[in-house]
């Protein structure tokens, strides 16, 4: 395609398990706070809002300092330090609310029955869909990852779709051999989608002290570096299911959404660029539209459709 296209006729509206968003961007659940963010930018621009995510009880999250630096990105280990669900239905949601865009609900626990305790007071509440980030350590097993073994991560799935009234989305961590078995394992147990990728396992040591750069020693690695590691990824993934994906690792640019359309993403999460530039999720939805203008597409599907790989 290359005739260009007036923007009025543009259609950016996705499905996601049965939800309408009205445009594919959305952000990252570890790194976007409505109240803050909303000083910089009107949510209601957003496909949908992914809040951080919250446990049955509040979390004190990782010693300091949590974040370093690195080329192409940074490295966090925040430890997912959140107030606790019941502060989140009583002030989160009503401030997300008065915005026009969906809410989704990131959901975190250290074993299944924290998890199934957030899911089941949030499908009460007032969000549109639940992502439930699979990335946390099961406490019982020694702090594995539940998203880094097929069987537990179908057992989370399962136990949270018995309880949930809203969409399951489920976020599937890269630090595994095979993240299509992962995939397979969770759409076999009931979830409606699934976002991907969570951050990669990284570290930084400051040569002059002598010591790691953040207290935890290892975090999550995230930026531009990684994307064509989520590419790939979700590349793989759109293959191997049917659910709907949302693709999310170092988007920066409209571009970069496109080459996540490409490669089999229904939607978007921008996580890292709006700590560089906190109207990032809107100028990359405008970047968007004007590639879509420039090369004639006309909705999501065709950039899909576009893709000859």
């Amino acid at each position: 395609m290359s005739n260009s296209i007036n923007r009025k006729d543009i259609d950016l509206n996705v499905n996601i398990a049965g939800v309408t968003l009205k445009n594919p961007i959305t952000t990252a659940s570890g790194t976007f706070s409505p109240h803050e963010s909303s000083e910089f930018y009107d949510l209601s621009e957003l496909g949908a809002m992914i809040t951080k995510g919250v446990a049955s009880v509040p979390w004190d999250g990782n010693p300091v300092p949590r974040i370093a630096e690195t080329y192409g990105g940074m490295i966090n280990a925040v430890g997912l330090q959140n107030p606790g669900v019941d502060y989140y239905i009583e002030h989160e949601i009503p401030y997300a609310r008065q915005f026009d865009t969906k809410i989704i609900a990131n959901v975190a626990g250290h074993s299944i029955p924290e998890y199934c305790d957030v899911v089941e007071r949030l499908s009460e509440a007032d969000v549109d869909m639940l992502e439930v980030n699979i990335s946390c350590p099961n406490v019982k097993e020694g702090g594995i990852g539940f998203g880094t073994n097929p069987e537990m991560a179908a057992e989370v799935t399962r136990a949270v779709k018995r309880v949930s009234k809203k969409p399951i989305i489920v976020k599937l961590t890269p630090n595994v051999t095979d993240i299509t078995e992962i995939a397979r394992a969770v759409e076999a147990e009931g979830a409606d989608a699934v976002s991907l990728i969570n951050t990669l396992l990284g570290m930084r040591i400051d040569v002059h002290r002598k010591r790691p750069v953040i207290a935890n020693m290892m975090g999550g690695f995230s930026g531009p570096a990684i994307k064509p590691v989520a590419v790939r990824m979700v590349y793989q993934v759109r293959r191997a299911i049917n659910i709907p994906i949302i693709g999310l690792g170092g988007i920066m640019t409209g571009e970069d959404v496109v080459e996540f359309l490409m490669a089999g993403a229904d939607a978007v999460s921008i996580g890292t660029a709006a700590f560089a530039n906190p109207t990032a999720p809107v100028d990359i939805k405008n970047e968007l539209i004007n590639y879509m203008e420039r090369y004639g597409f006309k909705n999501l599907q065709e950039i899909r459709e576009a893709f000859q790989g």
